[in-house]
């Protein structure tokens, strides 16, 4: 279905604007809503722009970008609150690693192997 990197959301702190890839309307609202939640709670703090981008695996990343020249951008920070959001969100991240796996690139669900 997909070759290379799907984009499931993203907040953009330039735009001011929050993204959800329509083909993941499916998922619970709670799980929207903490999505857009931990998004934009990290563009206002950091700036730049946040994604979390899925490859071709299946494995889910979060990416950021800035634009060139923004001295606004805390660069320090952003990567001590990327470690923080998969420290304290390693059960969203996963479950939603699983949910692409198997509604996306059509795996088999592994209750004993995970």
């Amino acid at each position: 279905m997909y070759e290379d990197k799907v984009v499931l959301c993203g907040s953009n702190a330039y735009e001011q604007k929050y993204y959800l890839n329509p083909d993941f309307e499916k998922l619970p609202e709670s799980i929207k809503d903490e999505l857009k939640i931990m998004c934009v709670l990290f563009t206002e703090d950091i700036g730049g722009v946040l994604t979390l981008e899925y490859d071709e695996k299946g494995n889910l990343m979060l990416n950021v970008m800035c634009d060139e020249g923004d001295l606004l951008f805390d660069e320090i920070g952003c990567g001590l609150k990327i470690r923080q959001i998969q420290r304290e969100k390693v059960e969203l991240l996963e479950a939603l690693e699983m949910y692409y796996k198997v509604f996306f690139l059509g795996e088999e669900f592994d209750m004993e192997g995970k």
